[in-house]
């Protein structure tokens, strides 16, 4: 997936500023997709030159000017041939696993090194799960009527909770196997 396609969507279920899109990013895209605010500036830039996406200058009363995008006919095509295109399975790639591996071959000292990183690569994930979970309870309150883009949205943020809590009941199994060596 190019960063492109996840403005295009984000745009289509939004238009705005490209400040506006970084902080979607930061909020909820982010989930699953990563961009720096300048990587979006750059995208955005490009994607206008292309004709994927229009942008329109709007005063603002004692702040400079901002551009609001929106995405154009051509954007839209680009998306809709990209989401159905096939997906192939990503290759996972996973440098703590292979340390965890690797730990066979260190002595004592190097094994309480590495569960000392497994705990703090935990903890980092146990404050991402705790974001997802606040994030669900704020964008999806229970029993509130969803239309069909909020809750697919909703299922993607409730794959990212189910990955993390996987992955801390799995570091949560290394923890206990380091420790018994």
């Amino acid at each position: 997936m190019a960063l492109e396609h996840a403005i295009l969507v984000s745009l289509l279920e939004q238009p705005g500023s490209g400040y506006e899109l970084a902080r979607r990013f930061d909020r909820s895209i982010g989930r699953f997709w990563t961009a720096t605010h300048q990587q979006i500036y750059r995208v955005l830039k490009r994607m206008e030159s292309d004709g994927w996406v229009i942008a329109e200058e709007i005063g603002q009363d004692g702040r400079p000017d901002k551009r609001a995008y929106s995405v154009a006919e051509a954007g839209r095509a680009e998306l809709i041939t990209w989401l159905r295109d096939p997906v192939q399975p990503e290759a996972v790639r996973h440098e703590l696993a292979v340390k965890i591996r690797g730990a066979a071959f260190d002595d004592a000292a190097g094994r309480a090194a590495l569960i000392s990183e497994v705990e703090r690569y935990r903890k980092t994930h146990e404050a991402v799960l705790e974001r997802y979970v606040h994030g669900e309870g704020r964008d999806f309150p229970a029993g509130t009527e969803l239309d069909a883009g909020q809750r697919l949205q909703h299922v993607v943020l409730r794959g990212g909770i189910a990955y993390e809590r996987m992955l801390l009941d799995w570091l949560d199994d290394v923890l206990d196997t380091l420790r018994a060596l």
